[in-house]
């Protein structure tokens, strides 16, 4: 790994990232706050956690998810992340009640002025929550989601219309029984993805190269027959990560090997037989495969056998 969008809730792990000189985008968690304890405190507690964020890499918060937050937080997050020029990231479409019910596109629900998801659903009204976050003007290029898993065609559209990438997790999903995401889905209606672990409380490891062999066969048990699902999935590893934490543009872009972009760089240990098909290969079967990694140009990680076959080491 050389970038992540780490997810924190407690201050003490806000440094991870920092303190490993490693890309990518640090979300201060939200969840749980009311409208009325927001207005109170929640509001200040939040912005002060958000500015205590060690830089670099970037910084955001992460609404936790439609149901777990009142509309006011929903509905002011974007704001105060925006005046910093920083990320949001929420959980999206990974509960089944998020689906879209019985529902007339264009009734004025947000006219009800209800004050939650959970209200929402609780008065009978089936607007998915995609369309929720949405209206309270959450969704946007500065904006990826996880996890993606109840979301229909129009949800898909909406995501595509306002630039809002998806990191896919299926084995988390699978761990805690969910679906499968559409992954076949959004491979050909052109939705930008990206790779997601989750937590090591709902996935074996943290190798993203196991879930990227999960939606390789996820992919094609859907029907997505095309020879470019390798090089898609192993692009939405990669640029399709640092793409949804908006690192892929600017004067330190990264998640793609080009002149000007920074020098982050994975070695993958791939046995010679698979050389003439290195990305089927590392899209099915690179779990564990990783042997160093370069983050801007210094090397980071380095396996006792690539240092022994390179002569590389790790400076200190």
């Amino acid at each position: 790994m050389t970038a992540a969008a780490d997810i924190v809730t407690d201050a003490a792990a806000a440094t991870a990232l920092h303190d490993a000189g490693l890309h990518g985008i640090t979300y201060w968690e939200v969840m749980s706050w009311t409208n009325d304890e927001w207005a109170r405190i929640g509001r200040h507690e939040v912005e002060r956690a958000l500015d205590a964020l060690p830089t670099p890499p970037g910084t955001g918060l992460s609404p936790h998810a439609p149901y777990s937050l009142d509309v006011e937080p929903l509905q002011e997050i974007p704001d105060i992340v925006r005046e910093r020029g920083g990320r949001i990231h929420l959980h999206l479409g990974e509960a089944a009640f998020e689906r879209e019910g019985d529902h007339v596109p264009g009734d004025p629900w947000h006219e009800r002025r209800l004050g939650s998801f959970r209200e929402l659903r609780g008065e009978g009204i089936g607007v998915g929550a995609a369309e929720f976050v949405d209206q309270l003007g959450v969704l946007g290029p500065d904006c990826h989601i996880a996890h993606g898993v109840y979301m229909t065609a129009r949800d898909r559209a909406l995501l595509r219309a306002r630039g809002t990438a998806v990191a896919l997790c299926p084995r988390s999903n699978a761990v805690i029984g969910l679906d499968e995401p559409p992954v076949a889905a959004y491979l050909v209606e052109g939705n930008a993805i990206a790779v997601g672990t989750d937590s090591l409380s709902s996935s074996p490891s943290l190798d993203p190269w196991a879930d990227v062999a999960a939606l390789h066969r996820i992919a094609r048990g859907q029907g997505y027959a095309n020879r470019d699902l390798s090089a898609r999935l192993v692009r939405a590893a990669t640029l399709g990560g640092a793409h949804a934490m908006g690192i892929d543009t600017g004067p330190d872009r990264t998640g793609y090997l080009a002149v000007g972009a920074l020098a982050d760089l994975a070695f993958l240990d791939v046995p010679v037989g698979a050389v003439d098909d290195t990305l089927e290969h590392l899209a099915t079967a690179g779990e564990g495969t990783a042997a160093a990694t370069v983050v801007a140009g210094r090397v980071r990680f380095a396996s006792d056998r690539f240092t022994a076959e390179t002569g590389v080491r790790i400076p200190v």
